[in-house]
């Protein structure tokens, strides 16, 4: 009865969105119509934004009947982006991505539909007025359905009701999740366990019974959902679980115990057929990606030498005039692939030894740090040489931070994935140092700041490292 009951609300909550999607994308290209043609009540008209049309384009009855073609086009478009799925977990951003993605289909559309019918006296501005109204609307219209469906699960209605099998750290970490936000409408049953006794329980989620009483259980029509959350030594049963499932009909989801071996989101590959699991995805293992960046660096490190180019012949005078020594410190580091490169810097530091140097990192009043080295360390003026360093390939301008072969040797083995971060180029600034985590500060959070990047590298991600790197507040904190 409760499975029917969701369903039957689901293909409600569908069937009125679809209508109120029609109205939205109807009252859209009426208004549209209003602003770009009607000279009497446009604003943007009155106001001087665009300029009043000189007669119409094509008789406001053409423009009606293109109205025809395009609501059935848009709503097949947003049931393809997935506009009227179940989504108690997704989140207002990829709703929004959603409907960006099928207004920019439904313009391609529109400007095919009018190249085909020979129409080309159709105001290409309207077309842009239309979507822009048609995609906020309709994003307010989702939102108040989302702050309304969340509402009313919070309360306890529009509940699906689920059953878990198998009790592991991976169970306790979904009931954990499902807590935290009540909003998402998820009630647990309980949990189907072999290895622990009836009556034992997690968060007041309680063992019910063995793994055998699956089937007698699904008999009784109850449950939404059954999530499978055995742990890693029991996936022996799994086969066996699917099919008493799929048996019964029940929508079932297998939630794998392997996050303590791989850590990270995993990714798939189709291999003629076989699903072939990925430990990890670097978006900049990709030839595509790796072209675009090193673009991009070379681009960058070749404006900045020009920009900073006097600003550098004044810090090397300085530099040599105040303290004996070299101008440039070079200093070994790991960079791409485990491979040794030398890092150009000019010298904050008074001249040491070799062994002086690798022993630690500088810290507070570190009395190695000459005076012009400590204002040059403070906004990082003494790493502009480095700007070589990504023209010459061995560093980029946005990556983790290179380390010395001294301190790669001793974190490799005391700090778990220590050494993903060698599958990208190291930068001159990064997701940690923006974050505040450079210098004498936990190794820990910067590795989990460097995977972070590794793994969710994207174009913008870097222009918002740069921006950060200029202009926000942390970047310069733990600088000594």
């Amino acid at each position: 009865m409760r499975k029917k009951l969701i369903k039957e609300n689901q293909k409600l909550l569908n069937f009125l969105r679809l209508v109120v999607d029609a109205l939205i994308i109807a009252f859209s290209y009426l208004l549209a119509f209003d602003l770009r043609f009607d000279d009497t009540r446009s604003p943007l008209i009155k106001h001087g934004i665009i300029a009043a049309p000189i007669g119409y384009f094509r008789t406001p009855e053409d423009y009606y009947s293109l109205l025809i073609l395009l609501i059935p086009c848009y709503l097949i478009l947003y049931r393809m982006m997935g506009m009227y799925d179940p989504k108690r977990t997704a989140g207002r951003r990829s709703e929004l991505w959603g409907l960006i993605k099928a207004n920019a289909f439904g313009l391609i559309y529109c400007v095919a539909v009018l190249y085909l019918i020979k129409e080309p006296d159709f105001a290409r501005l309207f077309l842009v007025i239309f979507a822009t109204t048609n995609l906020t609307l309709d994003y307010i219209f989702r939102l108040i359905v989302m702050r309304i469906l969340k509402q009313m699960r919070r309360s306890g209605m529009n509940l699906k009701h689920i059953l878990l099998v198998g009790y592991s750290r991976t169970a306790e970490g979904y009931i954990d999740r499902l807590r935290v936000h009540p909003e998402w409408g998820y009630k647990v049953h309980g949990i189907l366990d072999d290895s622990h006794a009836v009556g034992d329980s997690y968060r007041q989620i309680n063992i019910i019974g063995s793994i055998a009483a699956l089937e007698k259980l699904l008999a009784t029509n109850e449950f939404d959902e059954i999530a499978i959350t055995l742990s890693i030594d029991e996936f022996a049963k799994l086969e066996r679980i699917v099919a008493v499932c799929e048996k019964s009909g029940v929508h079932t989801k297998f939630i794998p115990d392997y996050n303590h071996i791989i850590p990270t989101k995993p990714y798939t590959e189709d291999l003629d057929g076989l699903p072939v699991i990925h430990v990890r995805h670097v978006p900049l293992s990709s030839s595509f990606n790796n072209i675009i960046k090193r673009t991009v660096d070379i681009f960058g490190s070749l404006v900045a030498i020009i920009l900073f180019s006097i600003p550098m012949i004044i810090v090397a005078c300085i530099v040599k005039i105040t303290s004996p020594g070299p101008l440039i410190f070079k200093q070994t580091r790991i960079g791409l692939h485990n491979r040794e490169f030398q890092m150009y810097k000019f010298r904050s530091m008074r001249v040491q030894t070799e062994k002086e140097e690798k022993k630690a990192w500088t810290t507070q009043n570190d009395p190695r740090v000459t005076p012009i080295g400590k204002f040059m360390r403070k906004t990082n003026i003494d790493e502009l040489p480095q700007l070589f360093n990504v023209l010459k390939g061995d560093m980029s301008m946005v990556g983790p931070r290179p380390e010395r072969p001294y301190f790669v040797d001793k974190f490799k083995e005391d700090i778990p994935r220590y050494m993903i971060k060698h599958q990208v180029r190291p930068g001159m600034t990064g997701w940690a140092q923006v974050n505040g985590y450079r210098g004498d500060t936990s190794i820990t959070k910067r590795i989990q700041c460097d995977l972070y990047y590794v793994e969710n590298w994207t174009l913008l991600l870097d222009f918002k490292i740069l921006f950060l790197t200029f202009f926000g507040r942390s970047v310069n904190k733990n600088a000594y």
